[in-house]
């Protein structure tokens, strides 16, 4: 299997169990001040970024 393809797969993997956590997660969040909300979406929409950088430069080499 090439490193594109098996990053291709981790990929979709890892984003799909990020997008879990964070709603599960979020249920806690949501009975909180709306402020607490605003910091928490914004960060769980940005954060994936990191992780999806390292594998893209990876799958690179």
């Amino acid at each position: 299997m090439s490193k594109p393809m098996l990053a291709g797969i981790v990929g979709v993997l890892g984003f799909l169990f990020y997008v879990a956590a964070v709603i599960m997660l979020a249920d806690y969040v949501l009975s909180t001040h709306w402020t607490v909300e605003f910091v928490y979406f914004a960060l769980a929409g940005i954060v994936w970024v990191w992780p999806a950088k390292a594998l893209i430069i990876w799958a690179a080499r």
